[in-house]
């Protein structure tokens, strides 16, 4: 009875193993693709000018949170 609930776990753990290793994997591809395209494709201006822009509203924001948190 033991063993059989030890297998059952070793297979529970093997299946959430593999969807696991398939999103890393993605997720350096996407990232490999990303790097690939900024380089390549000469993109840095439009990148720069896209960081630039979302400072402005990323400051407003944090003002907010900070106010709210001061008010508690």
């Amino acid at each position: 009875m033991a063993e059989e609930v030890k297998t059952e776990e070793k297979k529970e753990e093997t299946q959430k193993i593999l969807p696991t290793i398939l999103k890393v994997i993605l997720g350096i591809a996407f990232l490999v693709l990303a790097v690939y395209l900024l380089w390549t494709r000469q993109w840095w201006r439009d990148t720069w000018l896209v960081i630039k822009g979302c400072v402005g509203p990323f400051l407003i924001l944090a003002a907010l949170i900070t106010f709210a948190i001061a008010r508690e």
